[in-house]
């Protein structure tokens, strides 16, 4: 979900990472799923990202839920 929001926006790995504070590696493992994000990071990029915390945590929820199980 993080790949598509920042995709969506037209910013690369670098660029969220530098708006939010963070490595850019550390956005690529987010988006691997290989590193889970802190309440306080979440905060961080869905401000970047122009979305709500609880619209960001929703449009992951809704991801999860529709998936095959594995």
């Amino acid at each position: 979900m993080l790949r598509r929001l920042r995709k969506a926006r037209g910013f690369s790995q670098e660029t969220l990472a530098l708006e939010a504070g963070v490595e850019r590696n550390y956005i690529s493992l987010l988006e691997l799923g290989r590193n889970s994000a802190s309440i306080k990071i979440i905060f961080k990029l869905a401000r970047v990202l122009g979305v709500t915390a609880a619209d960001f945590l929703g449009q992951v929820e809704h991801y999860i839920n529709t998936q095959a199980p594995e």
